[in-house]
């Protein structure tokens, strides 16, 4: 064998150990997310709240998994359990207002998740109350539609 064939020879074999990685690095599929990707969650979250407002089951449907999950006022909620729990607050005069601000919107691929300052108020027999609430949300992408999976919601006391 010549010379110069067994330095490049040689030469590969140490690039080889010195980066057995790189020699064999894959690069991971990529999901190119849409520039509607994150107007669409938001307008989900908004389209849950508008639900939420006025009982309609099946507008939150809509926009929620068939396993849809939440984690609010120290409870887990599945499926309808927290459209009933307002359902019921809505049937004693309760007025439930809730806000999107601040939105923070990551997606990949079919998953994303959505952080959020709600701002809103309960208003009831004792008076009016305003609220704030620290919330996030994770969604799954499904026949090019986002669908809440999970929201949780953490309320701020007031002062």
């Amino acid at each position: 064998m010549d010379l110069r064939k067994l330095c490049s020879i040689a030469a590969v074999l140490v690039l080889l150990a010195a980066f057995p990685c790189a020699a064999f690095a894959v690069d991971p599929p990529t999901c190119p997310t849409s520039a509607t990707d994150a107007p669409q969650i938001i307008d989900a979250v908004k389209t849950m709240f508008a639900a939420a407002s006025k009982d309609d089951l099946a507008l939150f449907h809509s926009v929620t998994t068939s396993d849809f999950y939440a984690f609010d006022g120290g409870k887990r909620f599945v499926g309808d359990e927290l459209m009933s729990l307002i359902k019921q607050a809505h049937e004693a005069g309760t007025v439930l207002v809730w806000s999107v601000n601040d939105p923070e919107v990551h997606a990949d691929c079919g998953t994303a998740w959505i952080t959020y300052v709600n701002k809103g108020s309960v208003q009831n027999a004792q008076g009016l109350t305003k609220m704030i609430w620290l919330e996030s949300l994770i969604f799954e992408k499904k026949n090019e539609k986002w669908r809440a999976h999970f929201l949780h919601s953490t309320r701020i006391p007031q002062p």
